[in-house]
C-alpha cells in the first residue's frame, strides 16, 4: 500500500473545513484522476500527502509509516501546475532536468558522470532527449512540461503526485502529456495521483477516480463511477456528456450513466 488516509479533517485558520472526514487508500500501481471545484481542497491534499502541511485531525500513513515518521520523501515525486524555473534564465533541458539530483546530493553538490547518465536515461524515458542541449525556456509547453516530468522522476519516485500539469498545454500537447503518463504507470509501475479539471480527457488513462468538494464524494475504479448516482448527481447537466465520452473511448462499460 502505497498511502491510506482515515478521518483526515484539516481548516486554515480554524475557519470551515476544507478537508473533513476523508478516508481511502492509494494502492501499488494505481493511476487516481482527483476531481472536483476550485477550493474543494484537491491542493490541501496533496499537501498533506507532501508534507507540506501537517494534518489536523485523523492519520495520513505514506508506505506504511506515519506521516509525521515518514523520511523518504525522495519516493514521492511532485509536479505543480506552475512548476518552472525562471522564464529568462539560461539553463538547458538536460540542466533543468538535472536539477531533481539535488535533493538527495551531500554538500558539495557535485554532479558526476553517472548522474548525467542517469539524467540522459530519464529523459529517454519521458521522451525530451532529444532537445536536452536546447535552452529551456526556448520550448514548448509540451516539451517543457516533458523536461519538468524528468526532474521529478530523476530520483525514481514510487508515487507521483501531479497537480493539474496538462493546464497551459493545447489539446494535442494534452493527449500526449497523458500518454506518457499512461506508459510510465504501466511500463515503469509508477503509481499516480492526478489532479485534473478534465475528467472526460484524463478518463481514458486513469484507472480510479476520486471526487473531492471537501467531503469525500466519490472514491472507486471506472465501473463504478460510471454506475455511481451521486457522480451523476454531482456533474449534474454535464454527466450525460461524460458518460458518453468515457463509453466511447472504452473508459466505462456500456450501461447506464
Amino acid at each position: 500500500m502505497i498511502a491510506e488516509i482515515k478521518n483526515l479533517s484539516y481548516s486554515y485558520n480554524g475557519r470551515a473545513h476544507a478537508l473533513e472526514n476523508i478516508n481511502f487508500t492509494v494502492n501499488n500501481g494505481d493511476f487516481i484522476g482527483i476531481l472536483g471545484p476550485n477550493g474543494g481542497g484537491k491542493t490541501t491534499l496533496a499537501k498533506i500527502m507532501l508534507g507540506l502541511l501537517q494534518s489536523q485531525t485523523g492519520s495520513v500513513k505514506m508506505m506504511g509509516q506515519d506521516i509525521n515518521n515518514f523520511t523518504q520523501w525522495q519516493k514521492i515525486g511532485y509536479l505543480e501546475q506552475k512548476n518552472t524555473p525562471p522564464g529568462s534564465a539560461p539553463l538547458t533541458a538536460f540542466e533543468v532536468a538535472r536539477m531533481g539530483l539535488l535533493s538527495v546530493k551531500k554538500t558539495p553538490r557535485i554532479f558526476t558522470r553517472r548522474d548525467d547518465e542517469t539524467v540522459e536515461s530519464i529523459m529517454q524515458t519521458t521522451e525530451c532527449l532529444s532537445y536536452k542541449d536546447k535552452l529551456f525556456y526556448e520550448l514548448s509547453g509540451g516539451q517543457q512540461q516533458r523536461v519538468l516530468l524528468a526532474r521529478t522522476l530523476i530520483n525514481n519516485p514510487a508515487l507521483l503526485i501531479l497537480d493539474e500539469p496538462s493546464t497551459a498545454l493545447d489539446a494535442q500537447s494534452r493527449g500526449d502529456f497523458f500518454e506518457l503518463l499512461c506508459k510510465l504507470n504501466k511500463e515503469n509501475a509508477v503509481t499516480i495521483l492526478l489532479i485534473t479539471h478534465d475528467p472526460a480527457e484524463a478518463g481514458k488513462y486513469i484507472n480510479k477516480f476520486l471526487i473531492l468538494d471537501k467531503n469525500l464524494i466519490f472514491y472507486g475504479d471506472k465501473q463504478a463511477f460510471c454506475a455511481a448516482p451521486e457522480v451523476t448527481q454531482y456533474f449534474g447537466p454535464y454527466a450525460p456528456h461524460l458518460m458518453d465520452h468515457l463509453h466511447s473511448d472504452g473508459s466505462c462499460p456500456l450501461g447506464g450513466h
